[in-house]
């Protein structure tokens, strides 16, 4: 029995979940693996093995559940913890997620999005934990992805003179336009971390994970993660529907906050793309590149907007349209 193995033997023995038959669940983009536990009479749970050696850092996640739980939230609920260990058992809240139920029910599209925008209207109306904030010369350089990996594993060449103009410029749009008081923001909420949970009711029938790197932000990051999702093509109508439900439910600048949008929306996918050739070329996860056509046509949006004229015509000249040699390139 491997090191590791033995660890979480010995935690599951001591929370009283040794017995229980353990099953391999997909993971994500990260290190974290999970296991599905079930007992003889059907009860389940997960395990979330994160281990410190890997970068794992299971307190905050257990933290911000309990913070969520407490605000009505439908966070998974935290049964055993070991963080020294890296390892969480929590409560199982199904396979429901979003991009599952409408691949069965088309019709359940619109009202799945509406909830979710609901719950994050709820969620940025609350008192939230203390969060590091998520400013903008700090989205400014996460932006460098774009440059150092999608470009550079692209081109060979990472146009780091380029970049630096760049985030010079582009920091000096985000603090014109993201504007007004920050608020919870998940950053990485889309179909594929939402559960729907209809034996619930109200915004607790949104079942929420994958929120450990939730920060301090403008309240357009998550409604843009869901609407501009990477992994699946969210209807132009439910983008343009959620977006003016969002800014009736809150009662927001409406100009103001389309010009958030849009911007949130250039810094995100410049950032997804860098991530995704970084897991395709340092973790052989190849199929992330299969979404980037769908993540630059995003990118490529937003810088219509007024908001990004003027960094947009140097960006598109910087950065690579994903042809079929620059997929091939970004999976080799």
């Amino acid at each position: 029995m491997s090191t590791r193995n033995g660890e979480i033997t010995a935690f599951l023995t001591a929370s009283g979940y040794d017995s229980w038959t353990a099953k391999p669940l997909a993971g994500d983009a990260s290190s974290r693996r999970y296991q599905r536990l079930t007992s003889e009479r059907g009860a389940s749970a997960i395990l979330m093995d994160w281990p410190p050696a890997d970068g794992g850092d299971t307190q905050p996640f257990a933290d911000l559940a309990e913070n969520l739980r407490h605000k009505g939230v439908s966070a998974p609920e935290i049964i055993a913890r070991d963080h020294a260990r890296g390892l969480l058992l929590i409560e199982d809240l199904g396979d429901a997620l979003f991009t599952e139920v409408i691949a069965q029910d088309s019709s359940a599209e619109m009202p799945l999005y509406r909830a979710a925008t609901d719950l994050l209207v709820h969620l940025q109306d609350t008192p939230v934990a203390d969060l590091p904030p998520l400013g903008p010369r700090i989205m400014a350089e996460m932006t460098s992805l774009a440059f150092s990996e999608y470009r550079q594993t692209v081109l060979g060449d990472p146009a780091e003179d380029v970049q630096a103009r760049f985030e010079n410029r582009f920091e000096d749009i985000l603090r014109e336009h993201l504007q007004g008081d920050m608020v919870f923001v998940h950053r990485d909420y889309h179909a594929q971390n939402l559960l729907w949970l209809p034996e619930r009711a109200g915004i607790a029938r949104v079942g929420v994970i994958d929120f450990q790197d939730a920060k301090l932000g403008h309240r357009a990051y998550d409604l843009v993660s869901l609407l501009q999702d990477a992994r699946r093509d969210v209807p132009a109508g439910v983008e343009l529907q959620m977006i003016d439900h969002y800014i009736h439910a809150t009662n927001i600048d409406d100009s103001a906050f389309r010009s958030a949008y849009a911007v949130i929306g250039v810094q995100r996918n410049m950032r997804i793309l860098g991530i995704f050739a970084r897991l395709s070329q340092n973790a052989g996860k190849h199929h992330y590149i299969d979404y980037v056509p769908r993540v630059w046509a995003h990118f490529e949006h937003g810088l219509n907007h007024p908001a990004l004229a003027p960094v947009a015509e140097e960006l598109l000249s910087a950065l690579p349209a994903p042809t079929p040699d620059a997929l091939e390139r970004l999976r080799a």
